[in-house]
């Protein structure tokens, strides 16, 4: 029975988009007034904190618009600071709905904390020649970057030294809330991406539908 469980579980956080390469680069226009603002609504409603923060426009294809900073989700977050609103409420969404019962469920744990690895960042994309031209999610505050978790019981799980791991239900763990953020998700990067990814995951809101 609890093998069943936990396929059940799994079954209902995965679904992964398509595993071909990236193609255009993300949209650099700023959501509409009326999205952010549903955006925030939707926040709301789900208990979620956070802090609206200015549009800011660096110039060079980077800039930070329709952005909030996550205050408290429901679990504590390191590491993350400006995400446009519909990355962060795909991420708490993610957290809370998959993260949290997968480790529970799956690894007989509550999530105690999520380890950020960064949000916005005025770069290029890393890891991918035919990309290395372009500007990274990350240039807009729309990708959110996840190296690992810690959870109530003093486990320590990070994707650098657990994505293959030798125990089998952590690297199932982990393979799971991957393909639950492909569902939320446009573009998901993981170590089987390359070894630019081989220490996090890449969450981005650009509706690519690509998960690796």
């Amino acid at each position: 029975m609890h093998r069943l469980a936990i396929l059940l579980l799994a079954v209902a956080l995965t679904a992964c988009g398509r595993t071909e390469r990236p193609g255009a680069p993300p949209a650099s226009t700023a959501p509409s007034a009326r999205q952010t603002a549903q955006c925030h609504a939707d926040l709301r409603r789900e208990g979620v904190d956070f802090r609206v923060l200015p549009d800011k426009d660096y110039g060079g294809g980077c800039a930070v618009l329709g952005a909030v900073q996550l205050l408290d989700i429901g679990v504590p977050v390191t590491g993350v600071t400006a995400m446009r609103c519909g990355t962060a409420r795909a991420f708490a969404g993610w957290v809370r709905n998959a993260v949290a019962p997968g480790a529970y469920q799956m690894l007989g744990s509550e999530l105690a904390k999520v380890e950020g690895f960064g949000t916005y960042a005025c770069r290029n994309v890393v890891g991918s020649p035919r990309n290395a031209g372009r500007r990274s999610g990350h240039a807009l505050a729309n990708a959110v970057d996840v190296g690992g978790l810690t959870l109530k019981d003093g486990r320590r799980i990070t994707i650098l030294r657990d994505w293959n791991a030798p125990d089998e239900p952590t690297r199932n763990f982990l393979r799971t809330i991957r393909a639950s953020a492909c569902r939320r998700f446009g573009t998901v990067l993981s170590p089987d991406y390359n070894a630019a990814h081989r220490d996090h995951l890449h969450l981005e809101d650009d509706g690519a539908r690509f998960c690796r």
